[in-house]
């Protein structure tokens, strides 16, 4: 069975940082790419970073600069480094993987981040 479970979510004040994991594991198959969605009360979800099995990386305007993704494919992991947070950035955060011959979807529980002074 394929599981992602997802850490590193918490209460943070604005300037500060935070680390996400996202571990996958069981007969997940071969990975194409995994990243970081988020969905903030009232606001639709949007894909916040992902790195494809390339390596080449893509990131929202809003966070280029503040936020980095990277992956660890022998533990298959994936790993959101998030700096100087604003209360913008709070929202729940959700680990996307895509793999497999027919590149199904799976997704983490959710961890939330909470911006706040």
């Amino acid at each position: 069975q394929v599981q992602l479970v997802e850490s590193g979510g918490g209460l943070v004040q604005p300037g500060g940082s935070l680390r996400l994991s996202c571990a996958a594991s069981g007969s997940i198959g071969s990975i194409f790419a995994m990243g970081w969605y988020r969905q903030a009360p009232g606001k639709q979800r949007e894909l916040v970073a992902r790195i494809v099995s390339g390596g080449n990386t893509y990131y929202v305007g809003s966070v280029k600069g503040r936020f980095a993704i990277s992956r660890d494919n022998a533990k298959n992991t994936v790993y959101l480094q998030m700096n100087s947070l604003v209360p913008e950035d709070t929202a729940v955060y959700y680990c996307n993987v895509e793999a497999g011959l027919r590149v199904i979807n799976y997704w983490g529980q959710g961890t939330q981040v909470t911006v706040s002074s």
